[in-house]
C-alpha cells in the first residue's frame, strides 16, 4: 500500500493541463478547492467533480493512477461514512439497533462527504501530477513575491515546499525498502490488534529519520558546492509566461463559480 501513494510525484507530458503555466494552476487548484467547499447540494458538486474529472482526462494520464493514489485511502473514507451514518440524524429513519440510528440524511451526507474528499484530492493532486518542482518553485516564487516588501524570503520558503513534496516519493520507497528489511528478519506489520500493529512500525520511525536527516545533510552539502545562495540575483532559465491556454482555463473556472453559486440559490443547501 505504500507503494500506491503517488502524491507529489510528476508525471511528464505534453497535454494541455501539462502547458498551462504553473501560478495558473495554483491559483485554479487553490479556487476549485475552495468551490468544492461552497457547493451546498449534490448538483453543485456532480458539476465540480464533472469538470475535475474532465480535467483530468486532457492530462492523458492512466485512469489506473487515479485508482492507485486513491487505495491508501479507503480506511479513511470507510471511517468517514462510518462517522456520517452515526452522528447524522436527519431526515427519515431506515434502520435503528439500540442507539444506532440510520436516517435518509445520513446516506445523503456519507455520499457527499466521499465524493468531496475524492473530488479534493483529484483536484489537488493533478497539480504535482503535471507540474515540474522547478516550475512550481519558480510559480510559488513568483505568486509570494509582494510579501518581500516584508522582508520575507520567499525563495527559501517556496524552496522549502517544492523539496518538501520532491523527497515524499523518496521516503516512500525508503518506507518500503525498510519494511521489507525488517519482515526479512522477521518482523510482523499484518497481524495482531491495532495496538499491536502500531508497536511494530516503531523500528521502522528510528531508520527512517536517521536516513532522512542523512539526506538532507547531503543535499545541503551538494546546494553549498554549486555556490546556492538563495533567490538573490538568481535568474531562470525558462521565464514563466501566461497564454491563451490559461485565460481559457481562467474563463473555464469563471463558468463553473457562476454555475455553482446559481445552483447553491436555485435548490439551497441540502446540507
Amino acid at each position: 500500500m505504500i507503494k500506491d501513494i503517488t502524491i507529489g510525484q510528476f508525471f511528464p507530458g505534453n497535454s494541455f493541463i501539462h502547458k498551462l503555466d504553473a501560478r495558473t494552476k495554483i491559483v485554479l487548484t487553490i479556487a476549485i478547492l475552495v468551490i468544492i467547499f461552497l457547493c451546498g447540494n449534490f448538483f453543485a458538486l456532480g458539476i465540480v467533480t464533472s469538470f475535475v474529472l474532465f480535467s483530468f482526462l486532457l492530462t492523458r494520464l492512466s485512469v489506473k493512477l487515479v485508482l492507485k493514489s486513491f487505495k491508501p485511502l479507503i480506511p479513511i473514507l470507510i471511517l468517514t461514512s462510518l462517522l456520517q451514518l452515526y452522528y447524522v440524524d436527519k431526515g427519515e429513519e431506515i434502520f435503528s439497533y439500540r442507539k444506532i440510528i440510520i436516517t435518509s440524511g445520513g446516506i445523503y451526507m456519507m455520499a457527499f462527504v466521499v465524493v468531496r474528499i475524492l473530488t479534493l484530492i483529484l483536484a489537488s493532486s493533478m497539480l504535482t501530477y503535471t507540474t515540474s518542482p522547478t516550475s512550481l518553485t519558480d510559480a510559488i516564487e513568483s505568486l509570494l513575491s509582494p510579501l518581500k516588501i516584508f522582508k520575507i524570503e520567499v525563495h527559501i520558503f517556496a524552496m522549502m515546499m517544492t523539496i518538501a513534496l520532491r523527497f515524499i516519493p523518496t521516503l516512500i520507497e525508503e518506507i518500503d525498502r525498510i519494511m521489507n528489511a525488517q519482515k526479512a528478519r522477521g518482523a510482523d506489520f499484518e497481524t495482531g490488534n491495532l495496538i499491536k500493529r502500531v508497536k511494530a512500525l516503531f523500528p521502522i520511525f528510528v531508520p527512517l529519520f536517521i536516513s532522512s536527516f542523512k539526506r538532507a545533510f547531503e543535499l545541503a552539502d551538494a546546494m553549498s558546492c554549486r555556490c546556492y545562495t538563495g533567490g538573490e540575483g538568481r535568474t531562470r532559465m525558462k521565464q514563466p509566461k501566461t497564454g491563451i491556454r490559461d485565460f481559457a482555463a481562467f474563463l473555464a473556472l469563471a463558468v463553473l463559480t457562476a454555475a455553482v453559486i446559481y445552483i447553491n440559490i436555485l435548490f439551497g443547501r441540502a446540507i
